[in-house]
C-alpha cells in the first residue's frame, strides 16, 4: 500500500459472537455480570457493555445455531477485571462455573467461561503487572 492508500487501526468497534438463541443468550450473560447496552430482537442482536467503552460484545443469532453447536472454532475472548479470583466466585455464585481452575498468567489470573454455544470468555486481571493494566 501506498502512503495515500494506508489506513489506521484506531480501535474496536464490537465482537460479535454468535448464539442460538437471543433471549437465552441475553439471560446467561446478564447472569455473568454484563449489562445490556441494546436489544433488537428483529434484528436478533443485543450489546453487552464493556466497562466504560463505547464498543462491546455484539450477540447475534443464528439459525443454524439454533440446535445444534457451531461447526467451527469458537472464539474466545479475554475482558479485563480487578480481580480474577473474585470474579470466578462471583460467577459461580450465579451458577455459571468455569472451564477449569483460575490459573496464571504473566499478568495475574485468569478464569475462563463458555457459553451454550461454545463462545469462551476469560476474566483476567493484573495483580502481578499493575502497572499495564488500566486502572494503573
Amino acid at each position: 500500500m501506498s502512503d495515500e492508500e494506508s489506513y489506521e487501526l484506531l480501535g474496536f468497534d464490537n465482537v460479535l459472537l454468535p448464539v442460538g438463541d437471543l433471549g437465552e443468550a441475553v439471560a446467561f450473560y446478564e447472569r455473568a455480570g454484563f449489562a445490556v447496552g441494546f436489544r433488537f430482537d428483529e434484528a436478533g442482536i443485543a450489546l453487552l457493555k464493556v466497562g466504560g467503552e463505547t464498543p462491546g460484545i455484539l450477540l447475534r443469532a443464528e439459525d443454524e445455531l439454533r440446535h445444534r453447536p457451531p461447526h467451527w472454532p469458537a472464539p474466545r475472548i479475554w475482558l479485563e477485571v480487578p480481580d480474577a479470583r473474585a470474579a470466578a466466585r462471583e460467577l459461580a455464585a450465579a451458577g455459571i462455573e468455569p472451564l477449569d481452575e483460575i490459573f496464571q498468567v504473566a499478568t495475574g489470573w485468569t478464569v475462563e467461561i463458555a457459553d451454550p454455544w461454545g463462545n469462551i470468555l476469560g476474566f483476567t486481571d493484573y495483580t502481578k503487572r499493575p502497572a499495564l493494566g488500566r486502572r494503573a
